[in-house]
């Protein structure tokens, strides 16, 4: 028996309810068995980078899994880089933002959520905690799976790539931030997250 956990991170200002997560999650389940067991995280990330990972890896320490798989959208893929390179695991990034703390520093102050428009405080200090998490390079780019759209209305989909040199890309023509289509690409994260599971998909 072999066990996977998936631990899924939304981006900024998202939440687990957001349709990738949502989706992921639904074909995931369906893929897990009782010989090889998916274990689904996908916690409500906190607007303090450092107490979002610290309640993150807290989960992934305690999990049983024999194997671990981080997918991350958007502030969520930056995540991901964090964890894969500290866990050695493999990692699905979603338009990630590779370089968050340039990338969030104009959004310091009061914003809301998109789906519950509940406010919070984004931190000065936060940027600092995410300079602190940033990842300079990957080591082994064949443990990443890009996805990343060229209509990207928010990032730059060429630093993406240019992130990620000799990792699995699924560059997308046209697409927008939050991967409208994603429905459309889920089989290909399926089949990397884990391989040997994918054909189930289609039973």
């Amino acid at each position: 028996m072999t066990s996977l956990l998936v631990v899924y991170l939304h981006g900024f200002r998202s939440s687990p309810q957001s349709s990738k997560a949502v989706m992921t999650g639904e074909a995931l389940k369906k893929l897990s068995s009782l010989k090889h067991p998916i274990e689904w995280y996908c916690p409500q990330l906190l607007a303090s980078p450092k107490a979002s990972m610290e309640m993150v890896m807290k989960h992934i320490d305690q999990s049983t899994a024999d194997e671990m798989v981080v997918v991350g959208s958007s502030l969520g893929g930056f995540y991901a880089n964090f964890l894969a390179e500290k866990y050695g695991c493999k990692a699905v990034t979603l338009n990630p933002a590779v370089r968050a703390p340039k990338e969030l520093a104009p959004h310091v102050g009061m914003m809301t959520a998109y789906d519950s428009e509940e406010p919070f405080d984004f931190r000065p200090e936060y940027i600092d905690e995410l300079s602190a998490l940033q990842i300079e390079a990957v080591t082994q780019p064949s443990r990443y799976f890009l996805m990343a759209a060229k209509g990207d209305e928010l990032l730059s989909w060429k630093e993406m790539v240019n992130f990620y040199p000799g990792a699995h890309h699924l560059v997308l023509d046209g697409g927008d931030h939050g991967i409208s289509d994603y429905a459309k690409y889920l089989p290909e994260v399926l089949k990397f997250i884990r391989p040997s599971a994918s054909t189930q998909e289609k039973s």
